[in-house]
């Protein structure tokens, strides 16, 4: 299988004397991804037979700035700066059993409104805002013969990758424990569907990726498979397991594979500086050298993904041959080190999951009825303030890729060491590939669902 990850992990720099396409290139190992694919002849006739969507969770523009600035300069472009049409979505999510807006969403009700085309309250998985399931682009395309991937740096029952493939009224409920805990009415026992856990493994997508083992650990509460765990009903279900980046890599081609790599999310890429309400010198981001070497890294995860769902439809075993596929990919821990107030965290998780748009786009250089879509779900804290500069937040200050200082505000926490919030600023959306001018403009979260069901000529019907 080809690869398009770089072997190591590049983040020093020598200035901008490299130029924009040389750091490109460092980023994704391969030149041919440093440039987007040429222009699409005829994009709005042109039918796509494979949708790759890429989410950076809480990935704004100045998320998107910070990393720009640090790891390619301010005049360098990063790949997911490179695709053919950009726009903006707003991300307002409504609140519970009204149409009410609630400005600032979280992950859970955004992830829903483009999985579904459905605006909901924050916290619930794939249903509306009064409890009723809604079916995912990701279970419509199984429906219509596709093959289909889910993959995160985050606990796969996270809220992003849950929701493509359940549905429950609180984002919380990830295992069976939670469930009967927190949603009673969606426990097995209580004739529900399930965990997000369990309701994973049963839609039961062609390739399931990321974090989350202590929740398929647990058991099973009833029905069919009643004190088995649920990674004993993924396998019941003919999901090869792997637990490490080289068994993932060497998975059997004939079988959906479920990558569970840690208990929780995946290991950070990244270490660095923690802000402080004083002004410290400036500083550089470290690789973290404790980070557990047998989990991939998302560019891989991309990598494998995109190569089996690939392969699968292209053998027209178990779907309909030729019809192509669905990915998403998510990179998780931009949201949560923004949370954390972590700069070096967040840009190093930005910077590999621009790795992973690269592996997208060197794919479809290849593959030019691939509609590779770029986006955040929502806004988050961290602004670019004057450099050396104090805040009512916390700051830091790293040196950049020009070897200039860059200052990093968090300032939405209510109080000290505590989480940092969401915001409700409208979120760049990027595409590449045939119907990629449906993004352009000023649209909703929701009409991407419209977009990527549309491409696919899927409805719910």
């Amino acid at each position: 299988m080809t690869s398009f990850r770089s072997t190591a992990c590049r983040i020093s720099h020598r200035g901008k004397a490299f130029g924009a396409l040389a750091a490109v290139v460092a980023l994704t190992g391969t030149a041919t991804a440093a440039a987007a694919p040429a222009a699409h002849p005829g994009h709005r006739g042109h039918q796509p037979a494979n949708v790759i969507l890429l989410i950076g969770d809480g990935m704004g523009d100045s998320e998107i700035t910070a990393a720009r600035n640090y790891q390619v300069g301010a005049d360098g472009r990063l790949n997911l700066d490179r695709l053919d049409s950009t726009g903006a979505y707003t991300t307002y999510s409504v609140r519970k059993g009204t149409n009410t807006p609630d400005y600032v969403t979280d992950s859970a009700a955004s992830g829903t409104g483009w999985a579904t085309g459905t605006k909901t309250y924050n916290g619930a998985i794939s249903v509306d805002t009064h409890g009723r399931r809604k079916a995912t682009v990701l279970e419509l395309a199984q429906r219509a013969g596709y093959r289909t991937g889910d993959v995160t740096t985050a606990e796969v029952q996270d809220a992003t990758p849950a929701v493509l493939g359940a549905h429950v009224s609180d984002r919380d409920c990830k295992g069976p424990q939670e469930t009967s805990r927190l949603c009673p009415s969606d426990a097995r026992e209580n004739g529900g569907a399930g965990s997000i856990a369990e309701q994973l493994v049963q839609t039961r997508p062609d390739v399931l990726l990321g974090g989350g083992g202590k929740y398929f650990e647990q058991q099973v509460t009833a029905g069919r498979y009643a004190g088995q765990t649920v990674l004993d009903q993924a396998r019941s279900r003919g999901y090869f397991v792997a637990t490490t980046a080289a068994q993932l890599r060497t998975a059997p081609r004939d079988k959906p594979v479920l990558g569970s790599f840690a208990p929780g999310n995946l290991d950070l890429e990244w270490v660095g500086p923690t802000p402080t309400h004083q002004n410290t010198p400036a500083a550089r981001c470290s690789v973290n050298t404790h980070r557990d070497a047998s989990q991939p890294h998302l560019s891989t995860i991309a990598d494998v993904a995109i190569d089996r769902l690939d392969r699968l439809s292209r053998s027209g075993k178990g779907a309909k041959h030729g019809k192509g596929f669905f990915l998403q990919i998510e990179g998780a821990s931009i949201d949560k080190q923004d949370h954390a107030a972590n700069p070096c965290g967040q840009i190093g998780e930005k910077v590999e999951f621009d790795r992973a748009v690269g592996v997208a786009l060197a794919y479809q250089k290849k593959h030019r009825n691939t509609l590779v879509i770029v986006t955040g779900d929502h806004g988050h804290t961290s602004q670019i303030v004057p450099a050396g500069s104090t805040t009512a937040g916390v700051t830091a200050t790293l040196t950049t890729a020009d070897n200039a200082p860059m200052t990093i505000s968090y300032a939405t926490a209510s109080e000290p060491g505590g989480s940092q919030e969401h915001t409700g600023t409208q979120i760049r959306v990027a595409a590449s590939g045939p119907e990629a001018y449906r993004v352009e403009g000023v649209t909703n979260q929701t009409d991407l669902f419209t977009t990527m069901t549309k491409a696919l000529s899927i409805s719910r019907d």
